[in-house]
């Protein structure tokens, strides 16, 4: 059998606080849950994922010069996940708040240094990874002005090395502040969009899946 071709992620590294709700949110006052601490991100996720199937990966992304930072990228590691991490000593590592309860989930986020990714950083990892056939984009890069040019560049790149690309379209409520026919402009030319049924209502409005895909 040909071994797999080495697959890039490019986007978050985030440190997620999960508050599981024992009920509805008690606003202004107590509200029992059980709260873990975990690695986190849509990128990363997606990478410790990828490495679970027993294929190469390499994350590149960006962190804080700090423990949650350093926990973050040691545990992706042994998970089998090759990390392209950008430490900045400047900024904290990401930090996103989960409410959640059994059939949603809110999230309140701090990007922190996620928004510090550089294009010249996405730009030294692919030129690290010759083998790599696929780039996969978390698309909260593109929806992030100070990311912005780190996400176009990683599906430029991607594109003059002929690699095939990917990308998950994020969350709804950042694409409609964005607004659709921008967020479109940057994905036209990718392989292929993952959305879930919100995302694909702001970017192609109506309800019907097939519809929404054509």
């Amino acid at each position: 059998m040909t071994a797999p071709g080495r697959i890039v992620v490019v986007g978050d590294l985030i440190t997620d606080v999960v508050a599981v709700l024992a009920g509805a949110l008690a606003t202004g006052s107590d509200t029992p849950a059980t709260i873990k601490v975990t690695g986190g991100g849509q990128a990363a996720n997606t990478a410790a994922w990828i490495a679970a199937q027993h294929a190469p990966v390499t994350l590149v992304g960006a962190v804080g010069d700090d423990s949650a930072g350093r926990d973050r990228v040691a545990e992706l590691q042994r998970a089998g996940v090759d990390c392209a991490v950008e430490v900045h000593p400047q900024a904290t590592t990401g930090t996103v708040i989960v409410l959640a309860t059994a059939d949603e989930r809110t999230m309140v986020t701090e990007r922190g240094a996620n928004l510090r990714l550089t294009a010249d950083h996405v730009d030294r990892a692919l030129a690290a990874s010759p083998d790599a056939t696929h780039l996969h984009l978390s698309a909260y890069c593109l929806l992030d002005a100070g990311s912005r040019p780190a996400g176009l560049r990683a599906l430029a790149a991607a594109r003059e090395r002929g690699l095939t690309t990917s990308v998950d379209a994020a969350s709804a409520a950042p694409l409609r502040r964005i607004g659709a026919a921008a967020f479109l402009s940057w994905v036209r030319d990718v392989d292929l969009l993952l959305v879930n049924a919100d995302e694909a209502g702001v970017l192609a409005g109506g309800l019907d899946p097939a519809a929404q895909a054509r």
